[in-house]
């Protein structure tokens, strides 16, 4: 067997597992049969919705991590605040932006993580993600003009290069620290 379909199928196992756990997890008990039941339900998944191939190609950084995870929750506080904010301002009509961020990792990997930490901050939404080119066009509250529009796309930048420092590989790590965005 070569390396490719060794590490084709260690992924699909992983996706099994971690599909069968979330079944478990639904169902709220552990039983054998909610165990036996999950794996049958996510081979049926994965047999007819084939998920395509997401190669980890990092290892898991602890220290950029920790940093990450602590500007993560430093925005989802800020962001939080600047919402309550806009929600209180009565007569204040809120101008929003839809900004395309082209992202230096490309990978599937890596568009879905920076895509979902985006999403959880409230006040930007994901509207589209363009696979081919790497494009993240997100649908972000408050924009009044393109300095801020710009600054945005300077903090997603600095987004993919926390979470590539935490979990990318040597490539990719010199790929977003080489533009100085950090």
């Amino acid at each position: 067997m070569t390396g490719d379909a060794r590490t084709r199928r260690a992924n699909r196992a992983v996706a099994v597992l971690g599909m069968a756990l979330v079944w478990i997890l639904l169902w709220g008990t552990f039983s054998w049969a909610n165990l036996l039941g999950g794996l049958v339900v996510a081979g049926i998944v994965l047999l007819v919705f084939p998920l395509p191939p997401v190669v980890f190609a990092g290892r898991l950084r602890p220290v950029p991590l920790a940093r990450f995870v602590a500007w993560f929750l430093r925005d989802l506080f800020v962001a939080s605040v600047q919402i309550a904010w806009l929600a209180f301002r009565f007569g204040y009509t809120p101008h929003g932006a839809i900004i395309g961020v082209g992202l230096r990792v490309g990978t599937d990997l890596n568009l879905t993580l920076t895509a979902e930490a985006l999403s959880l901050v409230p006040g930007s939404l994901i509207v589209e993600v363009d696979r081919a080119e790497g494009v993240l066009w997100i649908h972000v509250l408050d924009v009044r003009d393109r300095a801020e529009a710009e600054r945005f796309r300077q903090d997603v930048l600095a987004l993919e290069s926390r979470i590539v420092a935490a979990v990318g590989s040597p490539d990719e790590v010199r790929r977003t620290t080489e533009g100085g965005v950090l």
